[in-house]
């Protein structure tokens, strides 16, 4: 029951969050690039400033999809940020290719974020699996299924917690480059840094969460072992 507790509550504040976010972004999106640039314009403008020539630029689907794919070596944007001509569309873009920029300088955290994914991903089946005999799983009754939950739950935090440098560091340059090529102006600029620092706030709150349930299962193996002694 108390993990339950605790992925209810995170999923509580992560709904706030992300709305607290799509408000933003909403509020942004009103407000225009004043050189009429559009989300993609604003991207190739920007690899085309840090000299990347080997990153490709695309349209995807959905709405918030927007991503740097590392292996592809492409910046993917929704079409409301690809086709945008605002501040939100701006924020994204630059953001986006904050990533692009640290690939191309080898930014370690960004690395070691590539190489945990196959083995985040593997880590979601076997929580699936352990899941499946949740019953048996959450009695304590063997000690094993325990420390499986601590491991794959321990790696899914890592990624989490990595995942907080790159995000951050991915606006911090966009939000420069934003700034000294005059791209947007103070108030235009202003919108997009409250924009970014929500979308922020998102990582912050899964990194949290996927914490504190580690520390769960690893009260729950203490409590087992006590009740052993």
């Amino acid at each position: 029951m108390g993990y339950f507790i605790i992925v209810g509550v995170f999923a509580l504040i992560g709904r706030v969050v992300s709305g607290r976010l799509k408000s933003k972004f909403e509020k942004y999106s009103q407000m225009p690039t004043p050189n009429g640039m559009s989300g993609a314009e604003i991207a190739a403008k920007m690899l085309a400033d840090y000299g990347i020539t080997n990153v490709t630029i695309s349209q995807g689907q959905g709405m918030l999809t927007d991503h740097y794919n590392p292996l592809k070596k492409e910046v993917k944007l929704s079409p409301a940020v690809y086709q945008g001509r605002n501040v939100s569309a701006a924020a994204v873009a630059a953001h986006e290719c904050g990533h692009a920029v640290q690939h191309a300088k080898s930014y370690p955290f960004l690395g070691m974020r590539s190489a945990i994914v196959p083995i985040v991903q593997a880590s979601s089946k076997i929580q699936a699996i352990l899941f499946g005999v949740g019953i048996y799983f959450m009695t304590g009754n063997n000690p094993i299924f325990i420390w499986i939950a601590i491991a794959t739950f321990g790696i899914t935090a890592l990624f989490s917690v990595v995942t907080l440098p790159v995000e951050f560091d991915a606006s911090k340059r966009a939000l420069e480059w934003l700034n000294t090529s005059r791209i947007l102006p103070e108030r235009e600029y202003a919108g997009a840094k409250d924009a970014l620092k929500w979308a922020a706030m998102t990582y912050v709150v899964a990194a949290l969460s996927a914490v504190v349930q580690v520390l769960y299962w690893l009260m729950i193996l203490m409590n087992s072992r006590g009740s052993r002694a």
